[in-house]
């Protein structure tokens, strides 16, 4: 059924003149002109085609059209306003669905969700491995993308574009002189690849395992480099791609994404 269009704010406007009989006391309330007030009124009553309200000597008053639907409306502004704190209970929900690279997942994210468990014991996760993958199919509330820059959606750097060559620590000279190629990361020129694998991950992993050298993000490395399972050949370096935490604008604004933002991005 095609649901006829309802001028909310003109009727917003009309119940505040209808509590207090009064278009200057209902502007006070509402924060604006008693002659915005009455326009809004009169552009309802032209809408409605029936007269809302009359000035008699004692002041103004509701006409008899005017009073008939005001149960009605301000049981409607309820149920609004019932349905608006329903919305934002779900935003404060601890239950978050996260696309993430699986290396990076394993490598800085779980960690890293782990100890926000510790502090949230109720929050539950989902990671869903499409970084990539559509925020309303999948019910996404953040993503983790490498990418140069959020484009059209909200995002913050988890750290800056830095990149670094890094190979299994202490390999011998025929790892050294072994390149890893991956999409992500164009070899230096004239390098010539003998290996060549299809993501970040498993360029990490080939690495690790001694199978070559690759150039591969430091927020990525960080982890095995400190503990000893890698080791950097060359850089830190200015990259073009980092690690962003993304999301559309509605689902940025939560209140749970906005507070798992924020650890993340202090830790």
């Amino acid at each position: 059924m095609k649901r006829t269009h309802l001028p909310l704010n003109a009727l917003r406007v009309y119940d505040a003149a209808a509590r207090h009989l009064s278009f200057t006391r209902a502007a006070d309330e509402l924060a604006v002109t008693p002659a915005a007030v009455g326009q809004q009124i009169r552009a309802l009553e032209d809408h409605l085609g029936t007269v809302l309200f009359r000035r008699t000597s004692k002041g103004l008053e509701l006409t008899e059209e005017g009073a008939a639907g005001l149960d009605a409306l301000r049981e409607g502004f309820l149920k609004f306003e019932e349905s608006v704190q329903a919305m934002q209970a779900g935003q404060a929900s601890d239950r978050f669905t996260i696309a993430c690279p699986r290396e990076f997942h394993a490598q800085w994210l779980a960690p890293r969700l782990a100890a926000y468990r510790k502090l949230h014991p109720a929050t539950r996760f989902r990671l869903v491995e499409n970084e990539n993958a559509d925020f309303t199919e999948a019910n996404l509330d953040l993503a983790v993308r490498l990418v140069d820059g959020p484009g059209e959606l909200e995002g913050v750097e988890l750290a800056p574009a830095r990149r670094v060559v890094v190979a299994a620590k202490d390999a011998p000279e025929e790892v050294l002189a072994t390149w890893i190629d991956w999409p992500g990361a164009p070899l230096p020129e004239g390098a010539e690849a003998e290996i060549e694998v299809g993501n970040a991950g498993q360029a990490w992993s080939s690495a690790v395992a001694g199978m070559g050298k690759a150039i591969l993000p430091w927020l990525l490395v960080e982890d095995a480099v400190g503990d000893g399972r890698l080791e950097v050949l060359e850089g830190p370096d200015e990259g073009r791609r980092a690690y962003w935490l993304v999301a559309p604008l509605p689902q940025w604004r939560q209140k749970k994404v906005r507070q798992l933002v924020g650890f993340l991005t202090e830790s």
